[in-house]
């Protein structure tokens, strides 16, 4: 097996060769290292560089979601020190102890300081073993090309440390670490009808199938917003399960242009295996909370968001993926609903492929469209549901740009998505945006600040 990324076509505006050029060249008057700093384009450029050691590594979307979410709150909470008005998410999430306070008469530079603890939680929760370290160098280099006074440095480098330290104790408790490992769901393959079956090229065994036992962040429980029940399996043509199979075969022989386009765009697949003969290689994109953290940072540029905001906007929005990862995959593992695919190859078409490629767990409800209707509440919330932007995520695998006209429509687009790439039914789709609606409305009424 070799891997295969294709080449940038174009660098978007979080896609860096070199940190800080511009916080630097912006920055004449270096007695003021503040304006830099406080710029959040420089944190948007920083969760690009954690997305991008995310992709390269290989991880799944929902672990690729826990990623983000401890790394954004441990910046929020560091900047949350610093601000009276911002408040911390300690308490408001139930499990979630107190944060250390900076010491009196510390001089931490907060901005600083989030930096670094978005780096070094991000460092932590994702591997190989200091992926990060090197640009959290970078960091501090570049603090001293603007002649932060040692004493600040000093001071903001151990209160983010302090913070880091706390926010990685918190998260070894969520059950993570015992689901290593743990035994992979089983099917009697003797009598599957109507329930999922690994599909084609890989065959992969169910992926995450105790994500649902992970301890989420504003749900109760991951049953919380559970979905109504799915359609009976059923090859009767006047039944709801056979048209909506026949839709799925029928559209994927029909697509248009702009249809492949969204199938395309919105495919996310963290890594796809190709098959040409012998050969196999696997070519990688943003996995779908990869696709919507790099949202947040064109959102906050278009919106021209200051730092608060723009922290703030990437830490409930990565929460708001989290907890709808769980609350989908709470479902699909209890369904463990067939794919369409395996319909379509099994009683109607042996020779039918979907436009992308089916990943490996069960199909209801659908993932994509659960964790973008979660995440477009919560941004809806910040940024209002006018803002329209050019989602340029994608320029670096060879995909066009698509233009958005809201953070809701973006949801939309993203679960239809899934009916034209050929690897979701249409009810799958109905009931995950139905039930990510519902996780994001919760994590905006009981976490989101209301100022």
């Amino acid at each position: 097996m070799t891997f295969h990324r294709n080449n940038p076509i174009l660098a978007n505006c979080l896609h860096i060769s070199f940190l800080f050029v511009f916080a630097i060249s912006c920055n004449n008057d270096f007695s003021n290292y503040t304006s830099p700093l406080n710029d959040p384009l420089v944190y948007c450029r920083s969760v690009k560089k954690l997305n991008d050691v995310v992709l390269e590594n290989n991880f799944p979307p929902m672990i690729a979601a826990r990623n983000y979410a401890y790394a954004n709150i441990a910046a929020y909470e560091c900047l949350a020190g610093g601000d009276s008005t911002l408040p911390s998410l300690a308490g408001r999430i139930p499990h979630m102890p107190s944060m250390p306070k900076p010491e009196v008469n510390e001089p931490v530079d907060h901005h600083l300081a989030a930096l670094l603890a978005l780096i070094k939680v991000g460092n932590e929760v994702t591997f190989p073993e200091g992926s990060l370290m090197a640009y959290y160098s970078q960091v501090l280099k570049m603090a001293d090309s603007l002649r932060v006074p040692g004493k600040i440095k000093t001071a903001s480098i151990r209160y983010s440390d302090s913070v880091s330290a706390a926010v990685l104790r918190w998260s070894k408790k969520d059950n993570y670490a015992a689901t290593r490992g743990a035994p992979r769901h089983a099917v009697n393959y003797q009598d599957s009808t109507g329930l999922w079956v690994p599909t084609p090229p890989m065959y992969a065994t169910a992926l995450e199938p105790l994500w649902n036992t992970i301890r989420p962040f504003a749900l109760d429980s991951a049953s919380q917003c559970k979905p109504g029940r799915p359609p009976a399996y059923s090859l009767n043509k006047n039944s709801i399960f056979y048209r909506s199979v026949m839709e799925v075969k029928e559209t994927g022989e029909q697509l248009n242009e702009e249809q492949k386009h969204i199938a395309d765009f919105w495919d996310d697949n963290p890594f796809k295996m190709n098959v040409s003969g012998h050969v196999m290689f696997a070519t990688k994109k943003f996995s779908p909370a990869g696709h919507w953290m790099n949202i947040v940072g064109i959102a906050a540029k278009n919106a021209g968001a200051d730092m608060r905001k723009t922290i703030s906007a990437y830490a409930y929005t990565s929460i708001a993926l989290f907890d709808a990862f769980i609350s989908c995959w709470d479902e699909k593992y209890r369904s463990l609903y067939v794919r369409p695919e395996t319909v379509i190859n099994d009683k109607l078409d042996p020779n039918w492929h979907p436009y992308i490629q089916t990943p490996p767990f069960p199909s209801y409800t659908s993932g994509h469209s659960t964790i973008s209707a979660a995440a477009a509440e919560v941004m809806t919330s910040f940024f209002g549901n006018e803002l329209s932007f050019t989602d340029t995520s994608l320029l670096e695998f060879g995909i066009a740009n698509r233009e958005i006209k809201s953070f809701r429509d973006a949801a939309r687009e993203a679960s239809i998505s899934r009916l034209f790439g050929g690897i979701h039914y249409r009810f799958d789709l109905d009931s995950g945006n139905a039930a990510g609606v519902r996780v994001g409305t919760i994590v905006v009424n009981k976490l989101v600040p209301k100022n």
